[in-house]
């Protein structure tokens, strides 16, 4: 193994690293909103910092490695790809984070039937799911893996397109205060797992590109809801 072998495989390990820790934000997130547990809500928001500190440790690695070894073809379509599931990845726990927030500001008596009619605790299931299994494809070096990426993404979009006149129909029944914040408060958590799938997308993209040399950003959207690419 080349030395530039080592520093590839050692930043491989270090974005996994960076990956199960923004995973691990999103499921405390997730619970943090299920159980309306305000603690686990701050431990997302305290757990942020690590994330970013890792975004700065990964950008400086790469640019490290441009600069000391120049490297070409694969290896270097593995740098270009680990800058931007870097980028994305901190997006991804800024969103854990925003969640997070947002929990620790829901009132104590939070109608739990706005969870239900929502599918918000569905969609964030799906959303970690797609993280996770993107998380997997860049491990095994997977694209047919990444690729099965797009499909999943469906019910995020399903669950969100159908989420205003959801809510709208929530608060025909209740109008009072406490019910159209807490809706709102359920809707901007519906938009922005929404971006969590994008993100997944994104990374999904990144690793296609990496393990085929094929850049497929914007074609699976004309290739349909097959999937495909």
């Amino acid at each position: 193994m080349t030395h530039l072998d080592q520093e590839l495989s050692k930043l491989k390990a270090e974005t996994l690293k960076m990956w199960a820790l923004v995973l691990k934000q999103l499921h405390k997130s997730r619970s943090a909103l299920v159980q309306l547990d305000k603690d686990l809500a701050r431990e997302v928001m305290n757990g942020e910092k690590r994330v970013n500190a890792f975004e700065l440790k990964i950008d400086r690695d790469c640019e490290d490695i441009f600069a000391l070894f120049t490297p070409v073809a694969v290896d270097l379509r593995l740098l270009l790809a680990v800058l931007k599931i870097n980028t994305n990845l901190e997006r991804t726990g800024d969103i854990a984070d925003g969640i997070a927030q947002f929990v620790v500001d829901l009132p104590p008596n939070f109608d739990q039937k706005l969870l239900e009619i929502s599918r918000v605790v569905e969609m964030f299931d799906q959303a970690n799911l797609m993280v996770s299994d993107v998380m997997k494809a860049f491990e095994r070096e997977d694209p047919i893996r990444a690729r099965k990426t797009f499909k999943k993404d469906d019910l995020l979009d399903e669950i969100n397109s159908l989420s205003t006149s959801v809510i709208a129909d929530y608060l025909r029944m209740d109008v009072r205060l406490p019910q159209i914040e807490q809706a709102l408060f359920i809707h901007s958590i519906i938009r922005r797992l929404e971006r969590v799938g994008d993100q997944a997308k994104n990374m999904a993209e990144e690793i296609i590109f990496y393990s085929e040399a094929n850049v497929v950003k914007h074609q699976h959207k004309k290739a349909g809801k097959d999937g495909s690419a």
